[in-house]
């Protein structure tokens, strides 16, 4: 069966970004980028998904990945 996973921490990795510089560069819950993260989320807030591709200059694909 094929799931969604986050890509977040590839993303931030690449560019030496914390979870907590993150959230606050993007003016989000820091908890909720946590999950994200750490691929530990149940839903993905769509507003969260939209600041996470601005943020980035990426696509929602680039951020969740069916595997």
């Amino acid at each position: 069966m094929k799931q969604i996973r986050s890509n977040l921490k590839a993303l931030a990795d690449d560019r030496g970004l914390s979870i907590r510089k993150l959230a606050e560069a993007i003016d989000y819950r820091f908890e909720t980028v946590r999950q994200l993260y750490n691929d530990d989320t149940k839903h993905y807030p769509k507003d969260l998904l939209e600041k996470l591709c601005d943020y980035f200059g990426c696509e929602v694909s680039d951020i969740l990945k069916i595997e």
